[in-house]
């Protein structure tokens, strides 16, 4: 923990993982961090309404994985 206070996301009945992440994080490469930061949800693909998440932080020097070649 780094002391900082947890961003909670409440989903929206249809979000999925890459969703959530590129609308809350910015980008669908943060969906791995994201699932880090809420594994007791992982084996949900699509959410019902009201489930809430902790958004992961991202910084500057947070890594964007799984990005082609191209974006990295």
């Amino acid at each position: 923990m780094n002391g900082l206070p947890s961003i909670e996301y409440r989903t929206k009945a249809g979000d999925t993982w890459d969703l959530i992440a590129f609308e809350q994080l910015g980008s669908c490469g943060y969906v791995s961090l994201l699932l880090n930061a809420n594994r007791q949800y992982s084996d949900i693909a699509i959410f019902s309404a009201g489930t809430i998440l902790t958004l992961p932080e991202i910084t500057e020097n947070t890594k964007v994985e799984n990005l082609p070649p191209w974006r990295r």
